[in-house]
């Protein structure tokens, strides 16, 4: 049996168990990581593309795509072995739709070039839109669910 893990805003977990991540996003992304291998991964849920310099919380891209890569290869991932999915950055006010740059695009332009920079290919995403998403991802298989609310 699996054991179920809810990730709030500003949240990420690693695990070599069989657990099922889930989240709902909107505007916000979560970075789905997997190492078929070590049979590892994780997910994170951060809400803003960029911080306060100083400010490392997972709240933010990069310090929560950081702290995933990190906690990921602590259990065992190798090198090369690690792929990402991205998920959410939607723009779910109406109003805003229609403006480039909005908030999801943001967060999602900063994820892929985070994860770029750092070398972990991204072998799938379910990004953008205008409404929100529901999130499972299982640890035991690597596979994701998503159902657009």
């Amino acid at each position: 049996m699996s054991i179920g893990v809810y990730l709030q805003p500003g949240q990420l977990v690693a695990s070599g168990e069989p657990l099922v991540i889930s989240t709902v996003l909107g505007s916000c992304v979560s970075v789905c990581l997997w190492d078929p291998h070590a049979k590892v991964g994780g997910m994170n849920h951060f809400l803003l593309p960029e911080g306060p310099e100083a400010d490392a919380s997972p709240r933010y891209a990069a310090p929560a795509i950081d702290a995933l890569i990190a906690q990921v290869r602590g259990l065992g991932s190798r090198n090369g072995s690690l792929t990402a999915r991205l998920f959410g950055g939607a723009c779910v006010i109406e109003a805003f739709r229609r403006r480039e740059g909005h908030l999801g695009q943001r967060n999602v332009e900063i994820a892929r070039e985070r994860l770029r920079a750092v070398g972990v290919p991204i072998v799938g995403e379910d990004v953008g839109g205008g409404r929100g998403r529901r999130l499972h991802f299982s640890l035991g298989d690597g596979t994701v669910t998503v159902r657009i609310l």
